[in-house]
């Protein structure tokens, strides 16, 4: 009977479809000749893809596989596609539009990784310094100690503008916009609880909406603008954007877990903390781009990827964008989650073993940091079975969360819908 099944995955992967949801969907593989592609290290033999597909699916299918997961999951390794699932609608509820290859998701925090290496790029061209005052990129912000660098590891000690301004008056009928949020930290500063610079890691979306801000600045470009020049179309992200309400056809709605919509906001609109949307494939030319000389110099690279935190104790911390554990075993991961309204993002990278897992969805499935796991597959990552993040640990040395309560009804189960590919995916700089 196995036999029988694996025969019938190859042959879907040689037709290069998928079938979702009883939709038949076209998934045409990545082209390895593709100038846009992520550079893959070395080509997977049979026996090692066929190991590797068979180990991730036998986890996904046991865990995503048995909940309503509405969205994308790739898992790669040396920049080749060894599985990779299109599970659903973009609108759970009509059950139209099947998800594809080419369905962008909302990336809510994962988001911050482009804003923190898009200020790194502006960094390493000798248009900033992170370690100037953000007073001298953004006149009138009222800290004089924190910098560049404290905003990017969340150690700058403001709080969040999504928490606060709400709460301290600001007219939730008018959408906020990166500019509000920094006039509204300037109007209100003495009366924001913002903690002393530099003591200690404290997640903040604020950081990143300033980030945005100053990118702009510098560059003279608007954010979306800034990120689409330098990322998204020299490496063929052709997927990908950054939301604005300029072009708000391109919204897609995200849902709870029972499919009701979540409404539209006055939050929605803030970018560099959230708002770039974009799918798996383009997020796996993103990671193989990062761990390639190319795009950043190592020494950047080393920057980003170390942690600034160490007052607690533990397994967590946060670079220049980045999460990551740094494990007693000398490993470290390379990630981050998002999480905003039903929009639920996972993105691990074990770049010692160049091996990258995706996961996205848009109808608050929890199960999606559960990927997480994965990284056992491809190399030794010291993980407790059952436990996972949340996308927001309280703090850089946090202990994993408790594992979420299963769904209450399974009336929706379905197994994952998978396509697996064997092409390596290359990309020239």
């Amino acid at each position: 009977m196995k036999n029988l099944v694996w025969s019938l995955l190859i042959l879907l992967a040689l037709e290069s479809c998928a079938r979702v949801n009883n939709k038949k969907v076209t998934a045409e593989p990545m082209n390895p000749g593709d100038s846009s592609s992520p550079a893959a290290a070395a080509t997977l033999t049979p026996d090692e893809l066929s190991y590797y597909k068979r180990m991730v699916s036998n986890h996904l299918d046991s865990t995503l596989g048995r909940t309503r997961f509405n969205g994308s999951v790739l898992v790669a390794k040396n920049g080749q596609i060894v599985y990779e699932a299109y599970n659903g609608f973009v609108d759970p509820r009509t059950r139209k539009d099947s998800i594809t290859p080419s369905t962008p998701f909302h990336l809510a925090s994962v988001s911050k990784t482009f804003t923190g290496m898009a200020t790194l790029k502006l960094w390493e061209e000798g248009k900033l310094n992170i370690d100037d005052p953000v007073s001298k990129y953004l006149p009138g912000f009222p800290l004089e100690n924190v910098t560049v660098r404290l905003l990017l590891n969340h150690r700058s000690g403001i709080p969040k503008y999504d928490h606060y301004m709400g709460e301290m008056g600001w007219d939730k009928h008018k959408m906020v916009s990166n500019q509000d949020v920094l006039d509204f930290l300037i109007a209100n500063y003495r009366k924001i609880p913002i903690a002393a610079a530099n003591h200690g890691f404290s997640y903040s979306n604020t950081n990143f909406a300033l980030l945005a801000l100053i990118i702009e600045k510098v560059s003279g470009l608007p954010y979306p603008t800034y990120l689409k020049k330098t990322f998204f179309d020299p490496l063929g992200m052709k997927d990908s954007y950054v939301f604005t309400l300029a072009d708000s056809a391109r919204y897609k709605p995200s849902f709870y877990y029972s499919n009701r919509e979540y409404r539209f906001e006055f939050l929605d609109a803030v970018y560099g903390d959230k708002n770039v949307y974009s799918t798996v494939r383009d997020l796996l030319k993103w990671d193989q781009a990062l761990k390639n000389e190319g795009l950043f110099k190592k020494s950047t690279l080393e920057q980003a990827y170390a942690g600034y935190s160490f007052e607690k104790p533990g397994t967590h911390n946060y670079g220049l964008g980045w999460r990551m554990y740094l494990l007693k075993n000398g490993k470290k991961l390379v990630y981050h989650n998002g999480w905003w309204h039903g929009n639920r993002t996972s993105f691990y990278r074990m770049n010692d073993e160049n091996a990258t897992v995706i996961a996205l969805c848009n109808n608050d499935c929890r199960y999606v940091y559960k990927v997480k796991e994965l990284a056992d597959i491809f190399g030794d990552y010291l993980q407790n079975n059952g436990h996972y993040d949340d996308e927001d640990p309280t703090a850089a040395g946090a202990s994993p969360v408790a594992r979420a309560e299963k769904p209450k009804r399974r009336a929706h189960t379905t197994a994952l819908k998978r396509k697996t590919s064997s092409r390596r995916s290359t990309a020239k700089k």
